[in-house]
């Protein structure tokens, strides 16, 4: 089982241009984009947050069922749900305006335990920014790492949330110790400040870096690099695509039983090669479409 922790809202997507453009209701949330995408691999998945109880929250919760995730550790409130306004630039590129104050997801607490048989757990965005729900996934993310579960960190970093950015760095330096597989973009890690090899020395066993339409490199602490390009694809938004990163890498290391930092040291660049192509593929078919809608297995083929 592997369990994703983090948030669930909802994206407004504008459909046309111009300020005043309909903006159209889509599920989202960095986390909740990652599970649904892992559901529709195949992998057992199940989603640990807390949710609304009105009707976006329902939306959200249909979702995750129909992919086949797990809802059983969802805690649920009647405060609304989270609100995300994209707005999309000529390449399709989404950054995003919050409304989060009062919201159902801040009010998470950690549970006092991790479902049965869980393997891995995936954490990130802005379930780690928002108090007083940040501090309740940080316990869970130190807890579950010296209980030697696998963990994954996607920081997917949305600064106009963050309201003292040095504070956030010196947190994120502070969860590394507890990440087994770091995973974030090139404009995080330029907005972040450090390395791989940085980040690789606090305690991860690999860092992947995404780069967009560029393609995506790991970093391992043998010295290693090992990169791809990225998969050529008619771009018609990005939204959902990093997360489906997130999604492909854990599936393809459960698929490979790598699902540790062992295991992560014996990929050796055949096997990260098959595993970064693969997310490649993957991310290429949720820009293909619009809002955050990830592949299944059947539209990927074998890792």
């Amino acid at each position: 089982m592997i369990v994703v922790a983090g948030e669930a809202l909802i994206d407004l997507v504008p459909q046309g241009t111009g300020a005043l453009a309909t903006l159209r209701p889509a599920r989202g949330g960095g986390p909740y984009n990652t599970a649904v995408a892992l559901g529709r691999l195949g992998s057992p998945t199940a989603f640990c947050s807390r949710v609304s109880s009105d009707a976006f929250g329902e939306a959200l919760i249909d979702g995750l069922r129909h992919a086949g995730v797990d809802v059983s550790a969802v805690q649920r409130g009647p405060e609304p749900t989270t609100l995300a306004v994209a707005t999309l630039d000529g390449h399709g590129s989404a950054s995003y305006s919050f409304y989060v104050d009062g919201t159902a997801d801040r009010l998470f607490a950690a549970p006092a335990a991790l479902p049965a048989g869980t393997r891995a757990v995936s954490f990130g965005t802005c379930s780690l920014v928002l108090e007083p729900g940040a501090g309740a996934y940080e316990e869970l993310l130190r807890r579950a790492a010296a209980q030697g579960v696998f963990t994954t960190l996607d920081p997917n970093v949305r600064a106009g949330l963050i309201p003292d950015a040095d504070a956030y760095r010196a947190r994120f330096l502070g969860w590394l110790p507890s990440v087994s597989l770091l995973k974030l973009s090139a404009e995080d890690a330029e907005w972040l400040g450090g390395s791989p090899r940085e980040w690789l020395a606090a305690g991860p066993a690999a860092v992947v870096v995404t780069r967009g339409g560029d393609g995506l490199s790991v970093f391992t602490r043998d010295g290693a690099e090992h990169s791809v390009p990225g998969e050529k694809t008619d771009v018609i938004d990005t939204i959902g695509a990093g997360d489906t990163v997130n999604a492909a890498l854990l599936h393809g290391l459960r698929v490979q039983d790598a699902l540790s930092p062992a295991a992560l040291a014996a990929l050796g660049a055949d096997g990260w090669t098959r595993l970064l192509r693969f997310a490649a593929r993957a991310a290429a078919v949720t820009c293909s479409r619009a809002g955050a809608e990830p592949p299944y297995a059947s539209e990927l083929g074998a890792l």
